[in-house]
C-alpha cells in the first residue's frame, strides 16, 4: 500500500497529529480497501469465536467484539474463550499485521514520540468491534498489553466520535476527534495509555460501495479494528 501522507488533494483532510504520540490520518484505506476488510470482518464473525456483546462487571458492552489471534476479555487476553467451550480464535491475517506495521511506520513521519519504545511493532492481536445504531464505548485504557507498543485504529463504515482523554483520569481534558470510513488514528508514546471511548456514531453517514451500510443491503453501523502487541509470546 503506498503511503496516504503525500496526495495532491488539497481540499481532502490533511493528516495530523492531534497531541504528541497520537496521529489521525484520514482516508488511509482506499474504498476498495475498505470493501476487503468488510469482506474479511463477515467471515470472522461467525467464529470458532463469534463476535459477540463482552462482559464488562457483569453487564454486556453495547458493541459486538472479536478477537483475532488472542481472545480478549474482561481481565486480560486468553488463548482460548471459555465462555465458547474453549474454542480458539481465528489467527490474526499476515496482510492486517502488516498493514498495521506500516500504518505505524506512515504515523512515526507525523510525531517525535517514539512510537514503539520497546523496538519494532509486530502486532499479534487484532481486536474488531462492531458498532450497531445506537451503540457506543466508555472511557477506558488500553492497559492488558505487557509491550508499549502503540494502538493502531482503523475505522469502516459510519463516522463515530472519538474522545481522547488524559492518562489520569476519564474526565477532562479531552478532545473530540470525527473518524469517518477508511481512517487511521494511531496513538502510543506518551498517549499510549490515555483513557479514551466512543460517546456516538453517526448513523448513516458511512459511504455506499463498501458493502456496510444500508444501501448497499449491509446491517449499517460502524466496524473498528484495533491492533495491539500483547507481549505475551
Amino acid at each position: 500500500m503506498s503511503s496516504p501522507l503525500f496526495g495532491d488533494d488539497a481540499l481532502a483532510p490533511r493528516p495530523r497529529e492531534i497531541r504528541p504520540g497520537a496521529v489521525h490520518i484520514p482516508g488511509y484505506l482506499t474504498p476498495e480497501q475498505q470493501a476487503w476488510t468488510v469482506r474479511a470482518y463477515a467471515e470472522w464473525r461467525s467464529g470458532p469465536v463469534p463476535a459477540h456483546r463482552a462482559l464488562i462487571g457483569g453487564k454486556p458492552m453495547s458493541v459486538e467484539s472479536l478477537g483475532l489471534g488472542w481472545h480478549w476479555r474482561q481481565g486480560g487476553y486468553t488463548p482460548s474463550a471459555p465462555e465458547f467451550d474453549g474454542a480458539r480464535p481465528l489467527p490474526l491475517p499476515d496482510w492486517l499485521a502488516r498493514l498495521a506495521a506500516r500504518a505505524v511506520a506512515d504515523a512515526q513521519l507525523l510525531t517525535e514520540a517514539d512510537l514503539t519504545p520497546d523496538g519494532p511493532f509486530e502486532p499479534d492481536v487484532a481486536l474488531a468491534n462492531y458498532y450497531a445504531p445506537g451503540a457506543r464505548m466508555g472511557m477506558h485504557q488500553d492497559a492488558d498489553e505487557r509491550r508499549r507498543a502503540p494502538v493502531v485504529s482503523l475505522s469502516l463504515g459510519d463516522s463515530c466520535v472519538f474522545r481522547l482523554g488524559n492518562t489520569e483520569h476519564r474526565n477532562r481534558p479531552y478532545e473530540d476527534v470525527r473518524l469517518a470510513s477508511g481512517d487511521l488514528f494511531v496513538f502510543g508514546g506518551p498517549c499510549r495509555f490515555a483513557f479514551h471511548g466512543v460517546p456516538s456514531v453517526l448513523d448513516g453517514t458511512g459511504p455506499r460501495g463498501i458493502g456496510l451500510s444500508a444501501d448497499d443491503g449491509g446491517p449499517g453501523g460502524r466496524i473498528n479494528i484495533t491492533l495491539r502487541e500483547t507481549g505475551l509470546g
